[in-house]
């Protein structure tokens, strides 16, 4: 039997409700009615919201629907209930109440590492996850495996349970919120790999030590025999923090660093700008950094994490290959367009002050930026330094408009700057404030700082209208 089979022949005869129905739930809820599963969609938003086309789909698979304020009174009914990731189980009474009543809750991605039968590739951490997961799979594919790339990156891979076999290679990029429930991975990841770890995404959880544990759960199931890959330059992965990872490594410990040598690992030589793997006392060089065509000291970051974890998999070629055609992940310091001479570049990925600096850096001059968004708790003060260097004109927009503006005005160093700071209501409008002011020559980014979520389902539907907006651009 195909390990989809296996699956479906242990929940036969049972119903299944989906809660929640996002970019993993609905493919999963269609994969399991074309299995012959009854299957429940419940979602508090409308068909028109989830998708008329999609739902029409659903329905004709014999899916039943459970829309509106009381989308959750089916529960009781059913015997297997799939959270959607963002539905914490902490803050929502509804999962404890199916676990009383004897239910199983589980997730998509839960349910796959259970069951995939071939080598996994996971990858977490608070910012370089899309990034570093996509090199890892494109330079394993260009060494001529078949990939199955999903999770959080956009893509369920549950219903790919269909077609996988023990030859393939699964690359998972994993967010804190799917985590933070895989407390017992049956099949342990054979590479996990933690990009790094900062304050962030603690409007969802009920503490930083949550949010940080729930990384932890990549690590701490692994054999001797496995490979764990941690950030050398970040306090909570290796060095110094009470809930650092270090003693929680279970395998083999690979690490990187953009900032010094490490023994087991790729690294970035400051010197020289060359990039080495270091194994056994010996060093190979990979690649000088000037090979990576996407911009960004945090790029160079990421293709080291990257080769720490495909390091025996990869020939170096293959990995130089890489660097010099690979053009970047949707969202995340895209290039979308020039005109008139103004270069436009969409980061809508860039929800967090961290990522804001590395986007700011990457481009080494004064920049136009759009700024704001929905508010996640963040600490604004420590992008502050980086926008008063970096950019010359500042539009924000949205709900934190305000808060990022009290804090830049209130250091010290803004009324030297020379910075200038205009605040509009959505980001359309910073859009077209930005386009009356740049000149040829100038750079405009979309850098918001802050989820999208205020004006737009997701950062990838920001991303998107920005994109449609400055294609749009007329003469």
């Amino acid at each position: 039997m195909t390990p989809a089979q296996k699956y479906v022949e242990t929940i036969k005869g049972k119903k299944v409700a989906f809660v929640g129905m996002g970019v993993a739930n609905t493919p999963c809820a269609e994969f399991l009615a074309k299995h012959g599963i009854e299957v429940y969609a419940c979602d508090k938003r409308d068909k028109d919201y989830i998708g008329a086309e999609i739902c029409e789909k659903l329905g004709a698979l014999g899916v039943h629907f459970s829309l509106g304020d009381n989308y959750l009174d089916i529960l009781p009914e059913m015997d297997i209930v799939f959270r959607t990731h963002g539905i914490l189980p902490f803050q929502n009474p509804w999962v404890g109440e199916c676990l009383n009543r004897g239910q199983t809750v589980t997730t998509e991605m839960e349910v796959f590492f259970k069951y995939c039968p071939c080598k996994i590739f996971a990858v977490t951490g608070s910012n370089g996850k899309t990034t570093t997961t996509t090199l890892i799979a494109k330079m394993l594919e260009a060494a001529g495996n078949r990939i199955f790339l999903g999770g959080n990156i956009g893509k369920a891979l549950m219903p790919a349970l269909d077609e996988i076999t023990e030859n393939d290679i699964a690359v998972v990029e994993l967010s804190s919120f799917q985590l933070l429930t895989m407390t017992d991975l049956v099949n342990q990841p054979d590479v996990a790999v933690v990009t790094n770890i900062e304050s962030t995404h603690l409007d969802h959880h009920t503490s930083l030590d949550e949010y940080v544990d729930s990384k932890r759960n990549l690590l701490l199931h692994q054999s001797a025999d496995r490979r764990t890959v941690l950030n050398a330059d970040c306090d909570y992965t290796i060095g110094g923090k009470v809930r650092d990872m270090y003693d929680d490594v279970k395998g083999r410990l690979y690490q990187f660093s953009i900032q010094h040598p490490v023994a087991n690992g790729a690294y970035l030589d400051t010197a020289s700008g060359n990039i080495y793997y270091a194994e056994n006392g010996a060093k190979t060089l990979v690649m000088h950094k000037s090979d990576i065509r996407i911009p960004g000291d945090h790029n160079i970051e990421n293709y080291c994490t990257a080769i720490s974890a495909v390091w025996g998999y990869v020939s170096v070629d293959t990995i130089k290959e890489i660097a010099r055609t690979f053009g970047g992940v949707e969202h995340r310091i895209e290039f979308v367009r020039e005109y008139k001479g103004v270069r436009y570049y969409n980061d809508s990925i860039a929800t967090s002050p961290s990522r804001v600096i590395s986007g700011l850096k990457a481009f080494g001059e004064k920049i136009i930026v759009l700024m704001g968004g929905s508010d996640k708790g963040n600490d604004m003060s420590e992008m502050v330094p980086y926008i008063l260097q970096y950019v010359k004109l500042l539009v924000l927009n949205g709900a934190t408009a305000e808060k990022i503006y009290n804090t830049i005005v209130a250091d010290s160093r803004y009324a030297g700057s020379g910075l200038k700071i205009i605040k509009v209501l959505t980001m359309q409008e910073a859009l077209l404030v930005a386009k009356e002011n740049a000149v040829a020559g100038d750079i405009v980014s979309l850098c918001p700082a802050c989820p999208a979520f205020d004006q737009f389902k997701t950062f990838e539907y920001r991303g998107r209208e920005y994109k449609r907006l400055v294609n749009e651009f007329e003469d």
